[in-house]
């Protein structure tokens, strides 16, 4: 065979797929030089044109197999997709990715082959996204009745104006890409978009994120939305830091944004470790944003309004009566009659009867984890001098430091005036200047922070403590490395920071105060 520009070609013919009978019946049909006699079906045959004094290609130098794509390409696909701008730059995508999970990936949020669209968020602030029945019907029943169920709808185009955008292509991207990406800004969102579509594995991880993230700052925002989403777990979670830090909590931004029914279950909250002067005013704060989100005027009257009968779960004859005279006497959200009423509550013999709640809140119990088996003096030792004591520790379960117990004075009574900190990984997380009196007994004396600090599960933290006073104090002995409180596990180890000779097996830093 000459090509066109003169040059000698062979043509190689490949039987494709056929049998071996079909192969020898065609060889033998093609001796006898008459097409006419053939019985045979015809055959497609696929020509290859081979230059001629050349080595003759293999099959796999002809069909090189495709390495599998990188994961920049696939993450690069879903950035697109973020984005919307997903054009497929070829016509064999597919044999670019190995597994169908990150062919799916490609489609995530792609105008190709989409069968439906969402317009998705409130009026004002829609985004339409791309959806294709089938993957979204298998990620979740919701759709699955949706689209092929008995009242299945035929819509081109579904409107969700009660999502927002951002968390509807979070759960996309679980669904189609099978990863789970997740932020503090929307995962509140994201956790009601999984509920409201059944998608169990997402919800599960907002709720882990969550609960990992949950701080004193979030907790009473988190607490109402965990009620609306019937996460027990998330609610339990949210007392215990509501109850532990309760004054940063209720000092927090986020309390000003919760619901009614919330504010009424935080005032009457038994074990909330407040003073009741924080959360008078705390209540004043939510009432003065609920005026604003109902357009009320800020005058005393409204907030009183706001307030409703909630006013009346602050335990405000259990405050000191400073607090009282100089805060909510004053505050002009109590009429006459209830200011007088209490202030005779707090001074005659006969007390008038109250519609507020007259009965201090238990608050927490501290417990005590106290490290050392005996302790001793010498005449020489413990002393101080400006020198640090330090000790490293962890626990198994999330718990809140509230303070040091320290020893004192080995030469009778003596006043100390004491550094408390508290670190991970070289940041303070709490610290305090006080004073505590020792009586020259071997006990130990609290020393606390201004907030209990919250401490995270299996990791490592430095309690330090710089004490001044009398030179000669009580120190620790038989030190343990391991130590049971309660339902709490707490480890030791000895830290660098420590100069004046506290470690594991003796010192200072005897006990940590902590509530769980």
């Amino acid at each position: 065979m000459v090509d066109a520009k003169g040059r000698n070609m062979k043509c190689l013919t490949f039987f494709l797929m056929l049998p071996e009978s079909v192969k020898s019946r065609s060889n033998k049909g093609s001796k006898k030089g008459s097409p006419s006699n053939s019985k045979l079906p015809p055959v497609c045959y696929e020509i290859i044109t081979l230059k001629t004094k050349k080595k003759k290609k293999m099959a796999a130098d002809i069909f090189p197999t495709k390495k599998p794509a990188a994961a920049t390409t696939v993450q690069q696909y879903q950035q697109e997709n973020l984005n919307n701008n997903n054009t497929i730059q070829t016509c064999n995508w597919q044999g670019l990715y190995p597994t169908i999970r990150e062919r799916n990936a490609v489609m995530f949020n792609n105008e190709l082959m989409a069968d439906v669209h969402f317009v998705v968020g409130p009026p004002g602030g829609t985004q339409r996204l791309p959806g294709h029945r089938y993957v979204l019907a298998v990620g979740s029943s919701v759709f699955h009745a949706m689209f092929y169920g008995e009242l299945a709808e035929d819509k081109d185009e579904i409107r969700i104006p009660d999502v927002e955008p951002a968390a509807f292509l979070a759960m996309l991207k679980y669904i189609y890409c099978d990863e789970i990406d997740l932020s503090a800004d929307t995962v509140l969102a994201t956790l009601y978009a999984a509920k409201k579509y059944i998608v169990p594995h997402l919800a599960r991880a907002c709720v882990n994120f969550l609960e990992t993230s949950l701080s004193a700052k979030n907790a009473c925002v988190l607490l109402s939305q965990s009620c609306l989403f019937e996460e027990p777990d998330l609610t339990q979670r949210c007392w215990e830091v509501i109850d532990a830090q309760a004054e940063l909590a209720l000092k927090s931004e986020g309390f000003c944004d919760i619901d009614s029914k919330t504010l009424e279950s935080i005032l009457c909250r038994e074990t909330l470790n407040a003073k009741e002067i924080v959360v008078f005013e705390a209540a004043l704060s939510w009432a003065e944003a609920e005026c604003q989100r109902q357009d009320l005027a800020l005058s005393i009257d409204n907030k009183r309004k706001v307030l409703g009968k909630a006013v009346y779960l602050i335990r405000i004859p259990t405050m000191a009566l400073d607090d009282f005279a100089n805060g909510a006497a004053q505050s002009g959200v109590l009429t006459l009659n209830e200011t007088n009423d209490i202030f005779l509550w707090y001074t005659a013999a006969k007390k008038p009867e109250l519609q507020f709640v007259s009965k201090p809140r238990k608050g927490l119990v501290p417990q005590r984890c106290h490290r050392f088996q005996s302790c001793a003096y010498r005449s020489n030792q413990w002393r101080y001098r400006g020198r640090c004591d330090s000790i490293q520790f962890a626990v198994d379960k999330r718990v809140f430091i509230a303070g040091f117990g320290l020893y004192g004075s080995s030469c009778g009574s003596a006043e100390y005036s004491a550094k408390i900190e508290l670190k991970r990984q070289g940041v303070v997380l709490g610290q305090n200047l006080s004073k505590y009196f020792s009586d020259g007994s071997s006990n130990t004396f609290p020393v606390w922070f201004e907030y209990p600090v919250q401490i995270e599960p299996d990791t490592f933290y430095t309690a330090s403590v710089v004490l001044d006073g009398n030179e000669l104090s009580y120190f620790g002995q038989e030190g343990m490395t391991e130590v049971q409180c309660g339902k709490v596990t707490f480890q030791f180890q000895c830290s660098s920071d420590s100069t004046n000779g506290t470690g594991v097996q003796g010192g200072q830093i005897p006990e940590l105060i902590f509530y769980a």
